[in-house]
């Protein structure tokens, strides 16, 4: 694990949900300050917690832990992705706002699946 990436830093997965989080609290500044204790803080929680959770699992360097780390990771970026979601439907956030926050869940989803996959063939 730690023999292939000198640092978790290194990840692209953890590089795009560092951007994805600061995406997140540019975009949550502008939301209603009515939300500031309810969604806008949930959603920034959330967000934040996905790399995290990444950095906190590779510094355990137990594969085991690391990969649940990563598990973590997804659940919560599901969480943000909901949150998103209801931000959109409430319209707290336009769509034009909302769509390109879920593609970035997406892609760091997908990057996300295929570290755990690696991890565990290996």
């Amino acid at each position: 694990m730690a023999e292939k990436t000198g640092s978790y830093k290194d990840l692209i997965v953890w590089q795009q949900a560092m951007d994805l989080a600061v995406a997140v609290y540019g975009v949550t500044k502008s939301w209603p300050k009515e939300e500031l204790y309810g969604l806008t803080s949930q959603v920034r929680r959330a967000a934040s917690s996905v790399p995290a959770n990444i950095a906190e699992g590779y510094g355990r360097e137990v594969r085991g832990s690391y990969q649940q780390f990563l598990r973590i990771a997804q659940g919560s970026l599901k969480e943000l992705e909901t949150q998103l979601l209801i931000a959109e439907r409430t319209g707290i956030a336009p769509n034009a706002t909302a769509a390109p926050l879920l593609a970035s869940t997406e892609s760091v989803g997908k990057l996300l699946r295929l570290l755990i996959r690696k991890l565990s063939a290996d």
